[in-house]
């Protein structure tokens, strides 16, 4: 089967569009990258975007940009296959994760008629409309009412793609938000751990944003972090946040650690007369220490030998300076990449599996990482014509 698989993360750096031909054989699922690109958005679209993440955007904005993200997904698909010289007759399947705009996996019991819940938009009536193909999407809602958080979705293909028969292994993805897998070694009576770690590059961009005027929305290659002193004093005071503390599993999303954390902690900076190059450098080194915190919970219960990487946040080698100095020197680094996953189109291949699997009836859950009860059958469908 042939499924295109749409990812857009809290990163809003553009739409992924991965292209995946997937086979089923002998227990194993086996997959195949045909393609994959980055359609960029616009500044406008970005800054519209950060606006609807506000729990006071008004509703009509929410409803027009489902609608026009589901338009601009179809385009930007069919224009990915036809530069890749991919025949749309040829794709069997369209897998949207649609685009984030709130996740609240816990609610205040005082608020009346409260209930956890996330939204992503994009509407997949659209992408079908546009395209004439089946669609799946709107994955994390199902995890919800089985008791699940909703995220995170990746470590069920982390498994399925990366668990070894010898050791035991971390799978990082850093991106908006920093998530990772604990996979013991096949056969271990050791639990499969995952959750969000905290930040990824959420906080470090939006502080190159506010270093350059809006000029740049990232850290490229960590070489604004680089050039920064880190503030060690403040990065433990930063590790106190709640969430930090809070036991797994869980997820989180820009309503912790979005525009009001980034304008709490830039302020904070001022104060500690920090210049902005040196709060890159801090923010930077509160997503590895936070990582790093994590990851070693698990070094000797679940014998983790490597740490695997993805996502964005693997070409900043600050940060990845970072990480690996607070880990022990005979952990081994490694980046999707070396075991024939793009790095960078990961997720995208990710929510391609989940779609497959979701069309075929097979479970495509994990209730060791998002707390559910039960695995379910994630992914709402639209036919196509």
């Amino acid at each position: 089967m042939r499924v295109c698989g749409l990812m857009s993360g809290t990163s809003l750096d553009g739409l992924d569009v991965a292209v995946v031909d997937f086979t089923h054989d002998e227990g194993k699922v086996r997959h195949e990258l045909l393609h994959f690109v980055t359609m960029s958005y616009d500044d406008g679209l970005k800054q519209e975007l950060h606006k609807l993440m506000d729990p006071a955007a008004p509703l009509h904005l929410v409803s027009s940009m489902n609608m026009y993200l589901g338009e601009r997904y179809s385009h930007s698909m069919m224009k990915a296959l036809h530069e890749a010289g991919i025949d749309l007759e040829t794709v069997d399947l369209i897998s949207s994760h649609g685009q984030t705009i709130w996740h609240e996996p816990a609610v205040e019991p005082y608020r009346l008629y409260a209930c956890p819940n996330t939204m992503q938009i994009g509407d997949i009536a659209v992408l079908a409309e546009r395209t004439g193909k089946t669609v799946i999407g709107d994955f994390r809602t199902r995890d919800m009412a089985a008791g699940g958080q909703g995220a995170p979705l990746v470590p069920f293909a982390d498994q399925v793609l990366f668990q070894s028969e010898s050791v035991g292994r971390v799978l990082l993805n850093i991106g908006g938000i920093a998530n990772m897998t604990v996979l013991p070694r096949l056969g271990s009576e050791q639990p499969i751990v995952a959750y969000d770690t905290g930040p990824g590059n959420m906080v470090i961009d939006a502080c190159v944003a506010r270093h350059s005027g809006g000029q740049s929305s990232f850290d490229k290659d960590g070489e604004l972090a680089g050039g920064g002193t880190v503030d060690d004093e403040w990065v433990n005071r930063l590790i106190s946040h709640e969430y930090f503390a809070a036991p797994a599993p869980k997820s989180t999303g820009r309503e912790l650690f979005g525009a009001a954390f980034v304008e709490t902690f830039w302020a904070e900076g001022n104060e500690r007369g920090r210049s902005s190059i040196d709060k890159i450098a801090t923010a930077t080194m509160l997503t590895a220490k936070t990582i790093a915190t994590e990851i070693q919970k698990y070094i000797q219960s679940h014998d983790v030998k490597e740490v695997i990487v993805s996502g964005g946040g693997v070409h900043n080698q600050a940060l990845m300076g970072y990480l690996k100095a607070q880990m022990p020197e005979d952990l081994k680094f490694a980046t999707t990449n070396d075991f024939g996953v793009d790095a960078d189109a990961k997720e995208a291949i990710v929510f391609a599996l989940l779609g497959y699997l979701g069309i075929q009836k097979m479970p495509n859950s994990l209730p060791a990482a998002t707390g559910a009860k039960k695995a379910t059958i994630m992914g709402k469908i639209v036919w196509g014509s």
